[in-house]
């Protein structure tokens, strides 16, 4: 979802720089490939393992607390005809409230608006805007006209790789695009 808003926010971002350039008869046009250029990035390897070993962490107390929950029903199952016709109730409300703050809680780590969401933007902005930065650099030392990301939501019906300065990217970057040769 990140990358989807980040590639948008590049596009965009191209495009509009784009549109305010001058028309020339012949225009310099280049793409990149971000999906490529990320992975190729330790900084995004480190933040993915950051996000992942965040959300294992929540996920596991949340099958925690489906587990004390579920152990909650069958006690209750096991007991209900013992319980009077309110404590019945009131113990059918508290599973109940408890499978409600469960899918809060939920919500609150995993929703779309989550913190596993809000915590992936704020990590992945400097890497965004560093990566828009040295694309920005080659766009200027290269004397291109238009990026476009071939990773985004762009058809491209055609493409020469030769247009293609992901690696140019890469460089000003300062990693070593041959180590990287292998990952495309």
């Amino acid at each position: 979802m990140i990358k989807k808003r980040f590639l948008s926010a590049i596009t965009f971002v191209l495009l509009s720089i784009a549109l305010v350039a001058p028309a020339t008869a012949q225009q310099k046009i280049g793409y990149v490939d971000s999906d490529f250029i990320l992975q190729a990035l330790p900084d995004y390897a480190t933040i993915q393992q950051q996000l992942d070993r965040m959300a294992q962490d929540w996920q596991k107390e949340l099958d925690e607390l489906k587990s004390d929950l579920d152990e909650q029903f069958r006690d209750y199952q096991a007991r209900e005809l013992l319980y009077t016709n309110e404590e019945r109730q009131r113990r059918r409300q508290d599973i109940v409230r408890a499978e409600e703050d469960l899918e809060r809680l939920r919500v609150k780590y995993f929703g779309p608006d989550g913190d596993i969401f809000l915590e992936q933007e704020k990590l992945m902005r400097p890497i965004q805007e560093k990566i828009l930065q040295a694309i920005n650099e080659v766009a200027d030392s290269e004397g291109f006209d238009f990026i476009f990301d071939a990773a985004g939501d762009f058809l491209f019906m055609f493409r020469r790789d030769q247009f293609d300065v992901s690696d140019l990217v890469l460089r000003e970057l300062g990693i070593d695009v041959d180590s990287t040769v292998g990952q495309r």
